[in-house]
């Protein structure tokens, strides 16, 4: 175990303290979007969107394709490499009723690699439509796997807040979950775009860099990027990397109350590997670009953890990062260097014997935090009053507005498909 003389300790830096913090009115960070500006498909081709660009406030326009111009001389990007997992499944009752159930997240068995590869039956945390003309018993559907017909059956066993436990069980021993959900389930378009997922959005509701199944959702900032522009990220030598962080569906979630301490951030699962970490290190004190709101999280998330084990103050158990963690005294009061909390990190792992970090991170960023890691940001538009728009004004302050406005008066598209902004402070 290492101790605090191993590590230089900065001046303490004081920022807004935690009442300033969760009494912060949601009802500040809105604008009207009008619903025709709400994308319900992607641009033909995915760098070809618009592109905005935020600069110290400064508004300028392109072409995604060209972002490469804009970034800031010695940028790392990093993006998150999750694939979506095609988790929206439709019953129908011999009534005709249509029952869809939508999965979140394994429930047994919990992890979800192991989920993937039943081959009998598992249970799955799951949102259900229509939930109340389902009241018992099992429903069926035919699948079609390699040409084989197979039955695929759902119970749902108990209800837990907003949630349902839901059992799915099928008739072939050599298929496992992981083809159910491939043959049987459709794309999880968000609840904004209103219209059935049609065989297009197989391929543009997922990144081409996808690697890591498990996500609800897309990490829609990351939908632009094509080999083109990756051939021009390495033209200019600028350099990227990836994490992975699993969507969850609570990034849909609205805040329902007036005050932001009253709303409960969701938790997600994130893995970042050492040879990251240490990529990290050595590029500390370049333009550390998060391609995504979920990277941002992400890469703010380890330096959180790094203090955490710096103060020896987390679980020997699992990494974890509760909502209000970096708005703690005993954390916020220590200006521990993003190098030094990376590096613990990185001692973490080697003395555990870990090549990555796998964590959960309920983090949620809100003006008045101060990054540690992320100096810029590629991202969508975002939802009003979301916990996603917060997070951009934390980390451009009031130039939100202004770039907000400026797309809806030039016809830029929002939400997941819509067009990107590249946001620096």
């Amino acid at each position: 175990m290492f101790t605090f003389a191993a590590f230089k300790w900065s001046e303490i830096h004081k920022i807004e303290s935690m009442i300033d913090i969760e009494n912060i009115l949601i009802e500040d960070y809105t604008y009207d979007l009008p619903a025709n500006q709400i994308a319900d498909f992607p641009c033909s081709t995915r760098d070809q969107s618009k592109l905005l660009i935020s600069k110290k406030g400064i508004i300028s326009e392109s072409k995604f394709f060209n972002i490469v111009d804009f970034l800031p001389k010695n940028s790392f990007l990093v993006f998150n490499d999750t694939k979506v997992i095609y988790s929206r499944f439709i019953f129908h009752k011999e009534t005709g009723a249509e029952i869809e159930i939508f999965c979140l997240e394994p429930h047994h068995p919990s992890e979800l690699q192991i989920s993937f590869q039943q081959n009998k039956v598992c249970q799955w945390k799951c949102l259900i439509g229509n939930s109340k003309k389902w009241k018992e018993g099992k429903l069926n559907a035919k699948i079609t796997i390699n040409g084989i017909e197979n039955i695929l059956s759902v119970q749902k066993l108990e209800q837990i807040e907003e949630a349902f436990i839901v059992e799915f069980s099928w008739d072939n021993s050599e298929i496992c979950f992981s083809d159910i959900l491939e043959a049987g389930g459709s794309v999880p378009l968000p609840p904004y775009i209103h219209r059935k997922a049609v065989d297009s959005d197989k391929l543009r509701y997922q990144t081409i860099y996808a690697n890591q199944k498990g996500s609800v959702a897309a990490p829609t900032a990351g939908l632009h990027f094509t080999q083109d522009v990756f051939k021009n990220l390495e033209k200019e030598n600028i350099e990227f990397d990836y994490l992975s962080l699993h969507v969850g569906a609570g990034t849909f979630k609205p805040v329902s109350s007036i005050k932001i301490k009253d709303h409960l951030m969701h938790a997600e699962k994130i893995c970042i590997t050492s040879s990251l970490i240490k990529k990290l290190i050595n590029q500390i004190e370049k333009n550390i670009i998060a391609v995504g709101t979920t990277s941002v999280r992400s890469l703010e998330s380890i330096y959180w953890f790094g203090l955490k084990v710096i103060l020896n103050n987390f679980s020997k158990t699992e990494a974890i990062i509760s909502q209000w963690d970096p708005y703690k005294e005993e954390f916020s009061k220590m200006d521990i260097s993003s190098k030094d909390s990376l590096l613990a990190v990185l001692k973490y792992l080697e003395l555990n014997n870990l090549t990555e970090l796998n964590a959960s991170t309920q983090i949620i960023i809100v003006p008045g935090y101060r990054f540690r890691i992320v100096k810029a940001i590629i991202t969508n538009f975002h939802q009003p009053q979301s916990t996603l728009l917060l997070l951009i004004a934390a980390l451009i302050g009031e130039n939100w507005r202004t770039a907000y406005k400026f797309a809806l008066e030039n016809d830029f598209r929002f939400l997941s498909y819509g067009d990107s902004c590249l946001l620096i402070p």
